[in-house]
């Protein structure tokens, strides 16, 4: 990991979840997926990740059958009521989550946009995770959106990140990509020439012990998204 300075970049690609949605603790009142459910944590988040792709891809966009398929998946019976509930919290507790983006996020992507700079999203995210995109106050500040269940293609996989590339006309030399981390997104990033940046906040909440791993595969480190000004020698 390189030591923190000023960098010129053109553009700058952001992960969704866990990098401009707030702390755990923050995007929602409504319990999560997994304990409505029943499911251990780690085994759902594992589900999510790394075993569902179709719902990412948008193969599946039925929420009950997305839904369905991860409780079949986790090896558990559960009545057809009880995950049909928790659908309807998940859509909400996600709507929630991009309606509660935290102000200084907000403030520093207005602030990159003034600098001239063109900015990009790219999430992995299924078609309930994102519904309520539009209405969130992150949708018009972007000159290119990608979520994985409209592109067909999925981080760390290099196509999802030329997608984003291609939309905002730049090359991979001239963007910054931030993120947690998470579905090895860094790597893949570099992969394509990207330079990483790491945002730690969330993570150190909910998984301290990742830390470190992701700390190893970045180019840089900032705890919050406004310290993305310093970086780029804005601030």
């Amino acid at each position: 990991m390189t030591a923190a300075k000023s960098i010129s970049k053109r553009g700058v690609i952001f992960d969704l979840f866990h990098t401009l949605t707030g702390l755990e603790s923050e995007r929602s009142d409504l319990p999560s997926t997994s304990y409505l459910l029943g499911i251990d944590r780690k085994l759902w988040d594992e589900l999510l990740t790394n075993r569902s792709r179709s719902r990412l891809t948008g193969e599946q966009q039925d929420p009950y059958a997305i839904i369905t398929a991860l409780v079949y998946a986790a090896g558990v019976s559960i009545p057809e009521e009880r995950i049909r509930e928790a659908v309807r919290i998940r859509i909400r507790r996600f709507r929630d989550s991009l309606m509660r983006i935290p102000k200084e996020n907000v403030e520093t992507l207005m602030a990159l946009r003034r600098a001239g700079l063109r900015l990009g999203v790219i999430s992995n995210a299924d078609v309930m995770e994102v519904a309520a995109w539009p209405e969130s106050p992150l949708a018009e500040l972007f000159d290119a959106t990608i979520f994985s269940c409209t592109a067909g293609c999925v981080k760390p996989e290099p196509a999802i990140y030329v997608k984003c590339l291609d939309a905002l006309a730049l090359s991979a030399d001239q963007c910054l990509y931030v993120g947690d981390g998470g579905s090895n997104e860094l790597t893949g990033a570099k992969e394509v020439g990207l330079s990483t940046v790491f945002i730690s906040r969330v993570v150190t909440e909910l998984w301290p012990d990742r830390v470190p791993e992701r700390l190893s595969s970045c180019d840089y480190h900032v705890e919050r998204v406004p310290n993305i000004l310093g970086l780029l020698g804005l601030a």
